[in-house]
């Protein structure tokens, strides 16, 4: 990542931050859960046309270590911005919500999904209780990357 952060960063595009930045730290968390969780990307994650949960989600993490689909429980998102965190928590929330629909039409329902929204360099976190969205105002920065880290394996593993 100390390679990658300078180029992502000095290039700015969405596409550059997901591919060099969150991507190698996502795939981190599932080397430290020993890969019994999944990552999805750029994924189609229609749950409910009809209520406008449909879409492609920039990254969608399952308990479940099956990668050739989408398999409950899904327990996070990460929304990837370019810039400003504010303009990514609608959709994040929104995929939140697919997720917890998701899980109970599969038999999975778990009480709380997690949501993030990041820029690459800065990550803002989001949890999901029953109908109840709850925003944690800091953003937390990268480098370090330890405690974005921990705060992923945490969401995805006991959360």
């Amino acid at each position: 990542m100390a390679n990658s952060l300078p180029v992502a960063v000095a290039t700015g595009s969405e596409k550059a931050r997901s591919e060099m930045i969150i991507t190698p730290i996502l795939l981190e968390v599932r080397k430290i859960l020993q890969q019994n969780v999944s990552l999805f990307s750029g994924e189609d994650f229609t749950v409910d046309y009809e209520t406008g949960l449909d879409g492609i989600c920039d990254y969608l993490i399952s308990r479940s270590p099956e990668m050739l689909e989408i398999e409950a429980p899904a327990v996070a998102v990460v929304e990837a911005q370019k810039a400003d965190l504010k303009t990514g928590i609608g959709p994040c929330v929104a995929e939140m919500v697919a997720m917890q629909k998701f899980n109970e039409a599969k038999g999975q329902p778990i009480s709380v999904i997690y949501g993030c929204v990041s820029n690459g360099t800065q990550w803002r976190f989001l949890k999901l209780e029953e109908k109840i969205v709850s925003i944690d105002l800091n953003d937390y920065a990268l480098p370090p990357v330890d405690e974005i880290l921990g705060m992923l394996v945490w969401m995805v593993r006991d959360g």
